[in-house]
Order: C-alpha cells, then structure tokens, then sequence
C-alpha cells in the first residue's frame, strides 16, 4: 500500500482519514500546517499527498507550489481536500500544483478511487 502525507490542520478530519486509511494498509504521516507539510514531503517522500487549502503558516496553495517547484517533491501527486466548492474552485487548487481535487465533506469511497488514481493503480 501507499505511504500517504495528509497535510490537515482540523484534529476531526486528520483523525478521520488516518484511521481510515491506515486500516486500508497505508501508511500516514501527518502534518498540521503548511510548513510543517512541506518539511514532512521532502524527509517522508510519499506517494500521494491529501492537501487541505485553508492551513496555518502557509497556505495550501502556497504549499502546491512550493512542492512543485522543487525537484525532490515535484512528481509526488497531491490531491486538494477544501471546503471551497465554489465554481472556479478546482481550476484555481489545479493551477496551484494540485494533480486533483477532493471537496469537503469528504466521500472516502470517492477519495480512495482518487489515492488509488495518483499513485497508478486501477480504482
């Protein structure tokens, strides 16, 4: 299975998700702001990367671009998770780095289908 960073400052949600995901066989590392988030992707290098947008420190959309503007962290997909659902939305947290977009409330059967998507296995 994945080892999967799940940058996520809310306690509710990153509970949620590493329970969620580490009964699937992931492994989860976890990160509680932007910063600490893009730390943890260069010394954890994992498979997929689950990015709130609305962090501390730094943004999730700063975090995007810091993450693919370097070479050690360019290729690992990263999946947006906001509450903003708004039209244009998506398009903006794709521009930002993003490789796909998971709004909130999250629908785990949908997301695991995208986990699966970025790390090249058939949902």
């Amino acid at each position: 299975m994945a080892k999967i960073l799940l940058v996520e400052d809310s306690e509710q949600i990153w509970d949620f998700l590493s329970r969620r995901l580490e009964r699937r066989g992931h492994t989860v590392v976890l990160a509680h702001d932007g910063e600490q988030g893009v730390n943890n992707a260069k010394a954890a290098l994992p498979e997929v990367i689950l990015l709130d947008m609305n962090l501390p420190v730094m943004d999730g959309w700063m975090v995007a671009r810091a993450l693919k503007s370097d070479d050690i962290t360019r290729q690992i997909p990263i999946i947006a998770l906001t509450a903003h659902a708004m039209a244009g939305d998506r398009e903006k947290a794709l521009q930002a780095g993003c490789d796909d977009y998971h709004p909130k409330p999250i629908d785990f059967a949908k997301l695991l289908t995208q986990i699966d998507a970025a790390i090249g296995k058939k949902a």
